[in-house]
């Protein structure tokens, strides 16, 4: 076979088919494979009249690639990956690349890039956002590795990616993991920003007694000016939905089980390593955790008589209210983790943009809305901000809208609404507002029981008490 063909795909499911369409129709030559044959053949139907070379077996593929080879892939993480650049190597030649585009954990491909160089393979970790859709007309690119193995698909990177005005939402991030750990973080936030609309739902519905129509409205409304967001249009759209088995509103037939892949998970063991307080994004892993105990929570319920009280305040009132608490705790959650990828980059030589970042999810990505070009902007007028926190323009607007978090958290206890991303998102904000914490208190008892030491407020150096006398 000829070769033709400038990046060739393995995994042709919903992400990898459809990014291959959206890099044929931009110009390029991409040849896709996969073990399963159904999918070759989908691609070769989807792909008529498009530069595309559907391959059945490993060989043909490969043969169809201009050397040096970049072969790119989008299976599931972990083994899955391992297993197709072992079936790889053997068809690979020093200065070939391989790039991986999955949700893989960033010391797995740190590990791989280090495996895969010491045979002359280049290697890129690429995160991507924007789900079908996005792989099909516009994601969110972030590639991490070697500048230069970049730079031979900076072209497919930038001509596939969303677009915001003239810019594609892709840019180099940085060497090694860079781009999955910016993707692993991205997904964290998405955790967290999910789950505060998930709490602002649940506070409308069984707080209020609002209808799915309310809900429709009601988000619609909130997915226009400054609290525009991806998320709250799909949420808008989703309480539209009718279900065509039942003829009822399909939210109301969707078992209450949230699943997760992990990245989620990974993002707050990252923030534990590094000791960067990420509460919302934990608060947000965990409900996904307690969603899965449905028959748990049922017997539970019965025991304690579940019932939730109504919010004190009228519609009129607390609707306004609630929108502010939603942007006061989703501003949060992006500055946590905006704080993680900070220092992130600064312990693993990342050399991360904050600025850049925040402009490729501006488009494409799941977690773009209006509020990036507030972050962007903050990181273009302080590049090392410690927090965004101390941003002027973020925290004027803050201090306007964080009472009302505050209202609705307190209005979340009162009815019996679990709501922990928004209390966690409260906490942190108190946290970080505080001069002065307790611990100086848990210090104190760690030395009692532990004899761990302690630092003085008037004196430099580590202390000791005997506590207990006698």
């Amino acid at each position: 076979m000829e070769p033709i063909c400038d990046l060739g795909m393995v995994g042709l499911g919903v992400m990898g088919r459809n990014l291959v369409l959206n890099m044929a129709e931009h110009g390029f030559a991409i040849a896709g494979y996969d073990r399963d044959l159904e999918k070759v053949k989908q691609l070769g139907y989807e792909a008529r009249g498009l530069k595309v070379t559907p391959s059945e077996n490993l060989e043909d593929f490969i043969s169809a690639l201009i050397s040096p080879r970049v072969v790119m892939m989008l299976v599931p993480a972990g083994a899955p990956v391992d297993a197709v650049i072992h079936e790889l190597l053997p068809y690979l030649h020093p200065g070939d690349l391989i790039i991986d585009g999955g949700n893989s954990f960033f010391k797995d491909t740190d590990l791989r890039a280090q495996t895969l160089e010491s045979k002359g393979i280049r290697y890129l970790g690429v995160g991507i956002s924007g789900g079908e859709s996005g792989a099909r007309h516009g994601p969110s690119l972030m590639p991490g590795g070697p500048k230069d193995a970049y730079e031979r698909v900076r072209p497919i990177f930038e001509a596939v990616a969303a677009k915001v005005g003239d810019e594609p939402c892709v840019a180099y991030l940085g060497p090694g993991s860079a781009g999955h750990y910016v993707k692993m973080v991205h997904n964290g936030i998405e955790y967290g920003l999910m789950e505060i609309i998930a709490e602002t739902y649940d506070l409308m519905k069984r707080g209020m007694g609002l209808t799915d129509e309310d809900l429709e409205t009601i988000y619609t409304q909130w997915a226009a000016g400054d609290t525009n967001s991806y998320l709250l249009e799909i949420t808008a759209h989703i309480f539209a939905e009718v279900d065509q088995k039942t003829g009822r509103k399909l939210i109301n037939v969707i078992l209450d089980e949230a699943k997760q892949k992990g990245t989620g998970k990974w993002t707050s063991q990252s923030a534990m390593d590094l000791q960067i307080p990420v509460p919302t994004i934990d608060a947000a892993v965990a409900m996904r955790d307690l969603s899965a105990f449905k028959e748990v929570r049922g017997a539970v319920s019965k025991i304690y008589e579940n019932k939730i009280g109504r919010v004190r305040e009228g519609r009129d009132t607390f609707l306004p209210r609630l929108r502010n608490a939603y942007y006061s705790a989703a501003l949060i959650t992006y500055a946590q983790g905006m704080a993680l990828l900070r220092t992130a980059s600064q312990t693993y030589a990342y050399h991360l943009d904050l600025e850049e970042i925040a402009r490729i999810w501006r488009g494409g990505c799941i977690i773009r809305a209006a509020v990036l070009e507030d972050l962007r902007a903050a990181y273009r007028t302080n590049s090392d901000l410690a927090n965004l926190l101390l941003d002027p323009e973020l925290s004027a607007r803050l201090k306007e809208r964080v009472k009302d978090l505050r209202l609705v958290v307190q209005e979340a206890a009162f009815t019996g609404v679990p709501a922990p991303a928004l209390a966690a998102s409260l906490a942190y904000f108190d946290g970080y507002r505080s001069a002065w914490l307790p611990a100086n208190l848990i210090q104190a008892q760690r030395d009692y029981f532990g004899a761990h030491t302690y630092e003085r407020t008037d004196e430099k150096g580590i202390f000791h008490t005997v506590w207990e006398k006698g």
